[in-house]
């Protein structure tokens, strides 16, 4: 009797005990369904349009990537904030173009670091932290020096890596930073080593919440050097360069072609050990994974872009405004909601991005941004919006400004000179290699030019395309 009595009462409870499972798992799986994506932005530095295998490199592979690209969406018309390094990472955070942003150059300060944003500026990781997410940047800032008014560490709840973009031409450093504490180093270490190790555990930290982990690496930056592991295999392979010797900000490095592709091949596996990390957690199919790059390629440290094909078929390195030097990569991946394989024409530019991932992440977007969301083109809906034109101004070289509208592109050089001087104009839908300028043929599209020119410009008390005369001796 007794016996029959307790199996009852074990066999009512074993029932009680199974449904509150069930409701603590359907409980679970609902939270799980509302939570916002955790998302990773992952920004090369002068990585070009074609160092990615899936977007046509032949000389080495990068199978991380192109998996990535393969379950997601791949953009062909995709543009760089800037051609150079500070002010593409200002358009990036801001959602401005350089027209408008706060930075449009590279300015250093001394001792080290870069002129910082202002205090109260409206950056990626302030909107997102509003609405619960962790934020952690990884990487290369550039945007504030150390102990500033925009020290990385004000802006994310976790910052490693180097602060100032000129420290950063090393791969081999003496410190980094974690938040404001400076973190010796031996000079021997490999920075992209640690800098992946912690990233990999702010997410494992971070996978009870949604977060946002910016990953800004400093590969393939212009100091040619690459863990020998990954470099050997490219020596032997390009071992007719073995006796070319790269030098860049003090540091020489044998065989520059192949410290290149052992370098990218190197950034690849890194994506793969963060993209295993995902798995692990349980994170990947919650996750918006962004790839892409700052600008065009470089032409520093011994690297051959022609060599290796890394600009595609457009014109134009690193700070040109030519497609070479702005058009970049962009890849993201999001399970179940971007379809897999997909490829876009769509034509935007970094400044899209916040507003982006504020509409991912349920944040209000700010009112008078330059950007666009492209959650629409993300996830194959009819109602993505497009820009009426996109634009940039450079201050080096003379001054340079360029729009792209519709198919055209306009270009315009040596502004230090003149502000009324020609204007270039290439038809991208017959000559995206922007090899004939048709501006004589096409005196309407100059004008609309120079009205894209004259309206996306907002005069800056910090930058000027005007030179100050020289005084004579």
């Amino acid at each position: 009797m007794n016996r029959r009595v307790i199996g009852q009462g074990s066999h009512r409870g074993f029932l009680i005990g199974m449904a509150m499972v069930a409701i603590l798992f359907s409980f679970t799986s609902a939270v799980a369904e509302d939570r916002p994506p955790n998302i990773i932005l992952l920004l090369l530095d002068d990585a070009g349009w074609g160092d990615f295998s899936c977007y046509g490199q032949q000389h080495f592979h990068t199978p991380h990537i192109d998996r990535i690209a393969s379950e997601g969406m791949r953009f062909t018309q995709h543009y760089s904030g800037s051609t150079v390094c500070a002010p593409t990472r200002c358009s990036l955070m801001t959602g401005l173009h350089t027209g408008h942003a706060y930075v449009r150059g590279n300015r250093e300060v001394k001792p080290e670091g870069q002129a910082p944003m202002p205090a109260d500026i409206v950056t990626i990781p302030r909107l997102l932290k509003k609405v619960g997410y962790r934020t952690g940047a990884f990487g290369k800032w550039g945007l504030g020096a150390p102990g500033s008014s925009s020290d990385p560490a004000r802006h994310f709840d976790v910052f490693f890596g180097y602060n100032c973009q000129r420290e950063a031409h090393r791969y081999y450093p003496q410190h980094l930073w974690k938040n404001f504490e400076k973190v010796p180093l031996d000079g021997q270490t490999y920075s992209a080593e640690l800098i992946l190790q912690e990233a990999m555990q702010f997410v494992r930290d971070t996978q009870d919440q949604p977060f946002f982990l910016y990953l800004p690496v400093t590969i393939p930056h212009a100091a040619m050097q690459g863990p020998e592991e990954f470099v050997a295999p490219f020596r032997r392979r390009f071992s007719q360069f073995e006796d070319v010797i790269g030098r860049y900000a003090g540091t020489e490095s044998r065989n520059p072609i192949a410290q290149f592709a052992g370098m990218m091949t190197y950034l690849d596996h890194q994506v793969g050990q963060l993209d295993a990390l995902l798995t692990e957690l349980g994170l990947r199919e919650n996750t918006l994974f962004l790839i892409t790059s700052d600008n065009g390629p470089h032409r520093e440290g011994g690297h051959d872009p022609d060599f290796f094909d890394s600009n595609g078929p457009f014109r134009g390195y690193k700070r040109d405004l030519y497609e070479g030097g702005i058009r970049a990569p962009l890849i993201a991946r999001w399970p179940g909601h971007i379809r897999a394989g997909s490829l876009s024409e769509l034509v935007c530019a970094h400044w899209d991005l916040l507003p982006t991932v504020c509409e991912v992440a349920g944040a209000t977007v700010p009112q008078h941004i330059d950007g666009i969301s492209l959650v629409a083109e993300l996830t194959g809906r009819a109602d993505s919006p497009v820009h009426d034109y996109l634009y940039w101004e450079f201050y080096e070289q003379g001054g340079k400004r360029a729009a792209r509208f519709g198919d055209w592109k306009a270009v315009q050089l040596n502004l230090g000179k003149s502000m009324d001087g020609p204007i270039e104009v290439y038809d991208l839908a017959t000559d995206p290699g922007e090899t004939t300028d048709v501006a004589d043929q096409h005196p309407d599209v100059v004008q609309q030019a120079r009205r894209i020119f004259a309206e996306a410009h907002t005069p800056s008390p910090l930058w000027s395309f005007s030179q100050p005369k020289r005084k004579k001796n």
